[in-house]
Parts: C-alpha cells; sequence; structure tokens
C-alpha cells in the first residue's frame, strides 16, 4: 500500500474526475478481504454503501487492516483512510489523528455528502480497535 504522502503528492496534482480515478485505483490495490470476515461485527455504521473494516494484530504489535466496500469510490475512501494507520503500532494508530491526516485531500468539498458520510465512523472504528488492541 502507498503511503498517505505519495497519495497526497498525487492527488495535488489531479483535477476532479482523475481524482476519482485515483480513489477507485487505490481501492484496487486493498488486499483481498476474505468474505468470511464482512460479517456485522466489521461493517462500518452510517456509510451510504457496505463497507468493513477487519483489524489483524501482528506479532510485531503492528496492525494490518484488510477493508472492503461494495461501490468503488468508497473503496477508495477506506484505502485512503487505512494509508493513513497501516502496519504501525496499536497505540500509534490509536493516537493518530486521521481526520488531519486527510485534511489536505479536502474530502468533503471534492466528495458528495453521501461518500463521506461514513468517514467519522470508519475512523472511530479504527481508533477504537486500535486502542483496545494496545491496553492488550
Amino acid at each position: 500500500m502507498r503511503s498517505l504522502d505519495d497519495i497526497r503528492e498525487e492527488y495535488e496534482f489531479l483535477d476532479g474526475d482523475e481524482r476519482y480515478r485515483l480513489l477507485i485505483e487505490l481501492g484496487r490495490e486493498l488486499d483481498d478481504m476474505p468474505d468470511a470476515l464482512k460479517t456485522d461485527a466489521t461493517r462500518v455504521r452510517g456509510c451510504s454503501a457496505s463497507v468493513w473494516v477487519y483489524p489483524a494484530a501482528r506479532e510485531d504489535g503492528t496492525l494490518h487492516f484488510l477493508a472492503d466496500s461494495n461501490a468503488a469510490i468508497t473503496k477508495g475512501i477506506v484505502a485512503l483512510v487505512i494509508s493513513a494507520v497501516q502496519d504501525r503500532p496499536a497505540a500509534s494508530v490509536a493516537a493518530t489523528d486521521i481526520a488531519a491526516e486527510l485534511g489536505p485531500f479536502d474530502l468533503k468539498n471534492q466528495l458528495s455528502s453521501n461518500r463521506t458520510q461514513g468517514i467519522p465512523n470508519m475512523i472511530a472504528l479504527i481508533r477504537e480497535t486500535a486502542a483496545r488492541y494496545a491496553q492488550g
């Protein structure tokens, strides 16, 4: 997965439709999420599309997130959110202000409210889960 800085650099040079294409491409780059993990427990509430996020704790204490959505652009947004915290220690993920990290993308002004309404819930789920892992 690309770093958020790399994505931001590319995103800044693009306009409208090209930004949508980048988001779709990011979604395609996500690791496959097995259907068995797409449960009510991993579903993000409040999204207009179906979104699932599953954290996998690694032996080194980092979290690797698997995610999916049934909508291409939403899946790209999920990939963008995850890129801010992917493969980092659980305590670091819990402490990260993901919304601030995503600020330069100005998603609220770039995308419809239907596409962005679930982002706060997604961020909350990721941070709360990371906090539980960090506490052991």
